[in-house]
């Protein structure tokens, strides 16, 4: 049976697992049931994509929790696959709304889900470090007392955010998330192999790591000989897919042809597939 408790635990068992795997992220039950039947061993939802969705911009605020909690809940009732959510800064600044997004997000279904210090605010980019480990300490007390097994992920924007030594802050912000109760770590932004095998060493704790962002060209097994534990895509798929979009639109209005229809699974196809993953769903 695939309840929220089964799942949690295998989530938690890929982290303390030696091989590397590849979590892709979806912004809706048609992206995350066609990732799932790739054998993904589970999937991640990206805020970009869930914004670009709902006709929004992905900045802090725009799209609010509400609404971003109950996409992240269409995705995880899609699939079998255990679900981490992207839950941004946690929608709140203080430790106690931290953590009650963290027990809307279990409500949800979902079994992980990050935390990142990326205030948006261009002055002062990231929470102060000791904010933000309190964050991590209060989303870690909900997640434990919801009695599911939830890894939790604290992320830090330093290479992002444009600071001065980002990768001396990223340690130290890492080791602090991770002493304040993160299961695993995530530094988007790294890129060049040198500095991620760097970060492996220096993180006292799992690394995850973004693909599919520009510069960002390594491939899985790279990423498994350099340390790295868990890879994520972001937004980047459903960037690529408005790409398609907005080429074929363009296609459209300016030469008046259809040659973009030619990539398309053909309606059969995609109603038979929908039809047989239509029932394979959590069953809590």
């Amino acid at each position: 049976m695939h309840t929220q408790q089964t799942r949690g635990q295998l989530l938690r068992d890929l982290h303390l697992a030696a091989k590397t795997f590849l979590m892709p992220n979806a912004w809706d039950g048609g992206s995350a049931r066609m990732l799932a039947s790739h054998g993904f061993p589970a999937i991640a939802t990206t805020s970009a994509g869930i914004a670009f969705s709902l006709g929004l911009p992905d900045y802090a605020g725009a799209v609010s929790r509400a609404d971003m909690l109950d996409s992240i809940g269409r995705v995880v009732r899609a699939v079998v696959v255990p679900v981490s959510a992207d839950l941004e800064a946690g929608y709140g600044v203080e430790p106690g709304q931290v953590a009650e997004t963290i027990t809307l997000a279990i409500a949800t279904g979902a079994v992980g889900g990050n935390i990142e210090d990326f205030t948006g605010d261009a002055a002062a980019p990231l929470f102060d470090a000791a904010l933000a480990a309190d964050r991590i300490r209060a989303a870690r007390v909900a997640a434990d007392n919801s009695g599911i097994p939830f890894m939790l992920t604290g992320r830090t924007d330093c290479y992002l955010a444009g600071l001065d030594q980002p990768f001396a802050q990223a340690v130290r912000r890492a080791n602090l998330y991770r002493e304040a109760g993160a299961d695993c770590l995530f530094v988007p932004g790294a890129a060049d192999p040198k500095v991620i095998a760097e970060l492996v060493r220096e993180i006292d704790g799992p690394l995850t790591v973004v693909m599919g962002l520009k510069g960002a060209s390594l491939t899985v097994a790279q990423l498994e000989d350099l340390g790295v534990r868990r890879i994520t895509i972001g937004g980047s798929l459903a960037r690529a897919t408005y790409g398609l979009i907005r080429q074929a639109a363009r296609e459209m209005a300016l030469d008046g042809t259809f040659h973009y229809a030619g990539g398309q699974i053909p309606d059969a196809e995609l109603c038979a597939f929908f039809a047989r993953h239509r029932d394979q769903a959590p069953t809590d």
